[in-house]
């Protein structure tokens, strides 16, 4: 989450070049031996107030720890989408949560560094409970990145591993065949 803070001061102006974007790769994860290599575990608690099919962005509340945010990104498949966080009340985000947001997404976050880059390692619970994902965030789209043996297949084009579609269609209600990461 610390990466990726997005958020501006008010007076800041920005180029079209300037504008924070998010390039992010996401697999599936295979095997449990990634848990030794755990730094830090967070618990979350993330819920939408926007999204698709009407919007061009979707717009997440989300509970980290002890620190809240609002994001906005771009409604766009792929690794490389435009994005917006800005650090909120804690109170401001569980209210928007229990009165605003759809169905949450619950999980539990590890970070896993390895090599130079941190690998965000997402435990999903409730309806999505047995999905465990890991991302990573690069510089550029084609930055090379050192792959553990508990990485399996990537996801990143498939859009239904974007947590803003766990929130409408979890995990739970997956064929096999999307839950083994495959185009269907």
């Amino acid at each position: 989450m610390d990466a990726r803070f997005r958020g501006h001061d008010a007076n800041t102006e920005f180029s079209d070049s300037a504008m924070p974007v998010e390039i992010e790769r996401k697999f599936l994860v295979v095997g449990d031996t990634w848990r030794a290599l755990v730094s830090h575990t967070q618990a979350m608690a993330q819920g939408y107030l926007a999204g698709p099919p009407h919007a061009r962005c979707s717009v997440r509340v989300r509970i980290a720890g002890e620190a809240a945010f609002l994001n906005i990104k771009s409604i766009a498949d792929g690794i490389a989408r435009d994005e917006y966080e800005y650090a909120i009340p804690v109170a401001d985000a569980r209210r928007m949560l229990d009165t605003l947001a759809g169905s949450p997404v619950a999980k539990r976050r590890h970070h896993v560094t390895v090599g130079a880059h941190l690998f965000e390692i997402d435990e999903f619970e409730g309806d999505n409970a047995g999905l465990v994902a890991a991302e990573i965030e690069l510089g550029s789209v084609d930055e090379a990145f050192e792959r553990p043996a508990w990485l399996g297949r990537e996801v990143s084009h498939l859009s239904r591993y974007y947590n803003l579609n766990l929130a409408t269609h979890p995990y739970a209600r997956w064929s096999a065949a999307e839950r083994a990461g495959e185009d269907v």
